[in-house]
């Protein structure tokens, strides 16, 4: 599997993976987290998430700008990680939320949500950048050392290969750390003497800032749930003073998951710092040949520059529509696993780490049977692997659709309306949350790590940092709209209605690219 890679490789995803580790610990229950911290709705955490989701996304521009402009890309990405850890230590600090506090508090966090976006967009497409120069370098060398053209079209061939494996070991740590703040969060409750119950929050925050418009069914289902969580921690004769303890431990056990955030940045940046000198600087090179070249290679260079960014654009616009509908897993998907299906023994976010088991899993089956297809002589394009993506996304989006029509379930609000007993009863099986995983897991693996590949690919060679931000900034649109999934399924009359907007959006996708796929083909140079 790692056969025939460049050195770096290994390196760099290591570090990938300790910086995809910190981070995946928080977004595994950001949007969850300012529910039970703040009392917000689902909308209005929709919303902040959706912001800071695509603010990571589009300070990748800015990153790959100040890295193209200064040619010093491992500083940049060095210097990512410790602004990274400093708005992790931020988010780590377990202050007590109350009504005087409110403001300041939520714009605190918001501001250590920043920090970490923003060395995000230091750290994440520079780092893609210098894995595509090591493919670029490793073809030039071929060319140099005179290589067969079957033995340049197999090196070639690499590319998808490498950036497949890289996106495995970014999954390795989304595996691991989804586990991290729920179980210190039920540790931290445990030794307070309470237990965990992840619809308690909202009912606790709506007792202490409108406690006299309660309906009575409400008020049922706040008295039952806190009974249930009690084991000696509670004075359940003050109602207030329940609801406050039990948000206070709750949150408080999820802010010291985040020192573990800080623990892998450091160590991120040390595997970088220590195998730094493997890593290629992309642009350097390029940056002093172009001096020599006459008016009429400048010309051709320029139209073929033209070109190769008119294709970028036009995979971008379609995958904005992918990360609409995949991203769903950090907010609607979240919210649904929390209030429709049966995982009383095991918190809602824990359900993100699904999706990158079967990324770890499915990745070398997929490997196998695209290198099979190639040596057979009926290799798939990136461009088609891309279009096979959005119809397997579609593929989840319909299962969604036919199980909430078979259950008819409701909007969120009707449902957490409903009584306890009734919301148990229409709950669905944890199954339903893996067979929706598995499908948008084998869609990511047909566009996501192939989309980094397709930009490497096509990419000038001095503007390899701005176009692996732009593939991020394409995902920055799509995660500034994922807000949309929680208001869908919140106002929508009928469940299904929610899922059926995203299986929409895949298939008008996939027609757009379908319609572009012998046109990028050949700007790629996958077809002649």
């Amino acid at each position: 599997m790692f056969k025939n890679h460049p050195k770096g490789l290994i390196p760099a995803a290591l570090s990938n993976m300790g910086e995809r580790f910190g981070y995946y610990i928080m977004n595994a229950v950001l949007a969850l987290f300012l529910c039970s911290k703040f009392g917000l709705d689902e909308g209005t955490s929709g919303r902040i998430y959706s912001v800071f989701y695509a603010g990571i996304y589009v300070l990748s521009l800015v990153g790959g700008f100040i890295a193209d402009r200064t040619q010093n890309y491992k500083r940049t990405i060095q210097w990512g990680l410790v602004i990274m850890a400093i708005g992790y230590v931020l988010l780590s600090i377990p202050i007590l939320h109350n009504a005087g506090n409110h403001m300041w508090l939520l714009v605190f966090t918001c501001v250590a949500l920043f920090l970490i976006a923003f060395g995000n967009g230091l750290f994440k497409g520079n780092l893609q950048a210098i894995v595509g120069q090591m493919y670029d370098n490793m073809e030039a060398d071929a060319v140099a050392a005179g290589k067969s053209e079957d033995e340049l079209k197999q090196i070639k061939e690499r590319r998808d290969s490498g950036f497949q494996i890289f996106y495995v070991f970014i999954n390795i740590g989304g595996l691991i750390a989804p586990f991290v703040a729920p179980l210190l969060r039920q540790w931290w409750l445990g030794v307070k003497g309470m237990v965990y119950d992840a619809g308690l929050p909202a009912l606790c925050h709506q007792y202490l800032n409108d406690a006299a418009n309660m309906t009575s069914e409400q008020m049922a289902n706040l008295t039952t749930l806190l009974g249930n969580v009690n084991k000696g921690g509670l004075d359940l004769k003050d109602i207030g003073s329940a609801c406050s303890s039990y948000l206070d431990v709750f949150n408080t056990g999820v802010h010291y998951s985040f020192i573990a955030s800080v623990i892998a940045m450091f160590i991120s940046l040390i595997v970088f710092v220590v195998y730094k000198r493997l890593f290629p600087t992309p642009a350097k090179k390029e940056a002093a040949e172009v001096a020599g070249y006459t008016a009429e290679e400048k010309r051709a260079m320029a139209k073929e520059i033209k070109q190769r960014m008119a294709a970028l654009f036009a995979v971008l616009g379609v995958c904005v529509f992918f990360w609409l509908s995949f991203h769903q897993n950090g907010q609607s998907l979240s919210f649904f696993a929390r209030d429709y299906v049966i995982s009383d023994k095991i918190a809602p976010e824990i359900w993100q780490a699904v999706n990158p088991f079967f990324v770890i899993v499915l990745t070398p089956i997929i490997m196998a049977i695209f290198a099979s297809l190639a040596r057979k002589g009926h290799a798939i394009s990136t461009p088609r692997k891309i279009v096979l993506g959005m119809a397997i996304t579609g593929l989840a989006y319909l299962f969604l659709v036919i199980l909430s029509m078979s259950y008819d379930y409701p909007n969120g609000n009707d449902f957490r309306a409903l009584g306890i007993d009734q919301q148990i009863a229409m709950k669905s099986h944890w199954w339903v949350l893996i067979a929706t995983y598995f499908f948008l897991t084998v869609a990511e693996l047909f566009i996501s790590p192939l989309g980094l590949s397709f930009v490497s690919k096509i990419a000038p060679k001095h503007l390899q940092g701005i176009c692996q931000g732009l593939w991020l900034g394409a995902t920055a649109v799509g995660n500034l709209l994922i807000w949309i999934g929680p208001e869908m399924l919140n106002r929508m009359p009928k469940l299904w209605m929610c899922w059926a907007v995203f299986l929409g959006i895949c298939l008008i996708a996939m027609g757009v690219m379908w319609g572009m796929v012998s046109w990028l083909e050949r700007v790629t140079g996958e077809k002649e």
